[in-house]
């Protein structure tokens, strides 16, 4: 068996493994960035829906994503359109951007390394992770590392081998496809709610050019049993609301992915290991986005993971800093917005129609604080207490717990 050693091992070249990877060979370590696929993105499992004022600080060419600058909704008896003066979401070309992350990484020190699959977590006689056995074509290769960072995914490999975690109960799942369309407003995003739609979760049209876009069905996991592709496919066949406005569709990819959305239940620290991105649960409930949080989260894990390298000091108590600082730039936030996605959940068609009508009384910024998920607690007071109208007063409210 071949035997690697590294500073840092990263289990995973999404967004957070490949951000997590760069920053710590930037900051002096070697790396070893692991993802099982034959190439990076190979599969797509995400609808790539984000937020430019984000993407630009990560430094992703504009050519990665199409920018939205109109947001419709629409239920059984409702329809709301919310428009911007200027374009500030995007829906990201998720394979030419993964690739970039990846090539950044590579570029910056990290080796990476594709069709490797761990099959084995390594740990000492303390039971502290040490690094891992992957499978690589016929050969089986030992990564033996000083951290180990978990950026896995929905599956959480090495958190769930060392007996850290438990699989995600409550979760997303989501299929879509990408079309190429007859017709189609290509800066609007559309939104599609109901039980016609999505029980327990959303239909979605999100533009990712001129002519293609991503249409897909999102269903939480336990709250409804409803299989998505079946929904999907119902959906497209029988043009549904503003499905039909998009006239010819041609089918040209499907994706399907996971996600988890049990809020920031996990611990996401231990010695010599750190859980970033899905794996540790970091993603927006409201929408279940998560790629902002990946990268930017990932690149405070592998800046945590060199410090405690360089201080030779790589357990719980050091790597720590690490979930200190996500923690408070999005807990709070995440919170507020576990407690909109519940009201959500147990919304009628009724419910629905009118919940739509207290979105439409926001302004285009105070309705993209609220689905990112980015409202503070002044910002909630704010609405709570000083919106014009009422409707919008009693869910802020609502939102902030009183």
């Amino acid at each position: 068996m071949d035997k690697l050693d590294f500073d840092v091992i990263v289990i995973g070249g999404g967004p957070a493994g490949s951000s997590a990877a760069r920053m710590a060979a930037e900051n002096g370590c070697t790396v070893a960035l692991i993802e099982k696929e034959k190439e990076i993105a190979e599969t797509v499992r995400t609808s790539g829906v984000t937020w430019i004022s984000d993407i630009k600080k990560f430094g992703i060419p504009e050519e990665c994503y199409n920018p939205i600058k109109k947001f419709s909704f629409c239920s059984p008896k409702n329809t709301v359109l919310i428009e911007d003066k200027v374009a500030k979401a995007a829906v990201l070309d998720v394979r030419k951007t993964y690739r970039f992350l990846a090539s950044r990484a590579e570029s910056s020190g990290s080796q990476v390394f594709v069709s490797t699959n761990v099959s084995e977590v390594l740990q000492d006689s303390n039971g502290n992770c040490t690094g891992v056995i992957a499978k690589s074509g016929e050969r089986q290769v030992q990564f033996n590392g000083k951290v180990v960072i978990d950026a896995s995914g929905f599956a959480s490999v090495v958190a769930k081998e060392l007996g850290y975690v438990r699989q995600w109960k409550k979760f997303g799942v989501g299929a879509e496809f990408e079309v190429k369309t007859e017709k189609l407003e290509y800066d609007n995003w559309w939104l599609m709610v109901g039980q016609e739609y999505s029980p327990a979760g959303y239909a979605w049209i999100f533009p990712t050019s001129k002519n293609t876009a991503r249409i897909g069905v999102g269903i939480g996991k336990p709250d409804s049993d409803v299989d998505p592709t079946v929904r999907l496919n119902e959906l497209i066949d029988n043009k549904k609301g503003p499905i039909k406005d998009l006239g010819e569709i041609e089918k040209i990819e499907f994706h399907y992915g996971l996600i988890p959305n049990e809020g920031l239940s996990r611990k996401t620290v231990y010695n010599n290991v750190i859980l970033v991105g899905d794996s540790a649960g970091q993603a927006n409930p409201l929408v279940l986005e998560g790629i902002r949080y990946a990268i930017r989260f990932g690149e405070v894990a592998g800046r945590v993971a060199a410090v405690a390298i360089r201080s030779d000091n790589v357990n719980e108590t050091t790597l720590m800093a690490y979930e200190k600082e996500w923690k408070k730039a999005i807990e709070s936030k995440i919170n507020s917005a576990v407690k909109v996605q519940n009201r959500w959940v147990g919304l009628s068609d009724e419910e629905w129609d009118k919940e739509l009508s207290i979105i439409e009384e926001l302004t285009a910024d105070e309705f993209l604080d609220f689905i990112r998920a980015d409202f503070g607690v002044s910002k909630m007071v704010k609405l709570a207490t000083h919106h014009p109208k009422m409707i919008v007063r009693q869910l802020f409210n609502m939102v902030k717990g009183t």
